[in-house]
């Protein structure tokens, strides 16, 4: 009897839980966002999860890239990891080859480290953007990624 209601106690909470596990009608757990234009090249997404402040000094947020999307070059002070929640895309640091990216893996973006990321040409990527230490600055922008380096992927 004890051993019952332990279970059905368990499986309410277990289905409490999961209820609240929303997902968009395209399957991704945050919103989309608002569509930006500034800093990218092609259609991108943001969708700020939490904004800095004087406690945490972190900011997180979810980019979408659709297919060929890219940000331009830039830096972060204190660093940058991205978590690759969907689909699949490219990252370069300055003076390295571009790395191929996919669902589930994680990209460490070092201090003042010039670099950029985005979608690969066929697939559309997302991935949660964190960045510790925002007291230091969050980005600085630099230039536009130009085609001939998007394009320089080899696969």
């Amino acid at each position: 009897m004890k051993r019952s209601l332990i279970l059905t106690v368990a499986l309410i909470f277990l289905l409490q839980f999961n209820s609240r596990a929303q997902t968009t009608a395209s399957g991704a757990i945050f919103p989309k966002g608002t569509k930006v234009q500034a800093n990218f090249t092609g259609a991108v997404w943001v969708q700020t999860l939490v904004p800095n402040d004087s406690t945490f000094h972190c900011v997180v947020g979810t980019v979408t890239f659709e297919p060929g999307a890219r940000s331009y070059w830039h830096i972060h002070n204190a660093g940058q990891i991205l978590l690759v929640t969907d689909g699949k895309g490219y990252t370069q640091e300055k003076g390295k080859p571009i790395r191929v990216v996919y669902k589930g893996d994680t990209i460490i973006c070092p201090p003042n480290v010039e670099h950029w990321h985005g979608a690969a040409p066929g697939s559309s990527m997302t991935h949660i953007s964190i960045i510790p230490n925002a007291d230091k600055g969050v980005v600085t922008w630099l230039r536009p990624v130009t085609d001939q380096e998007y394009n320089a992927a080899k696969e």
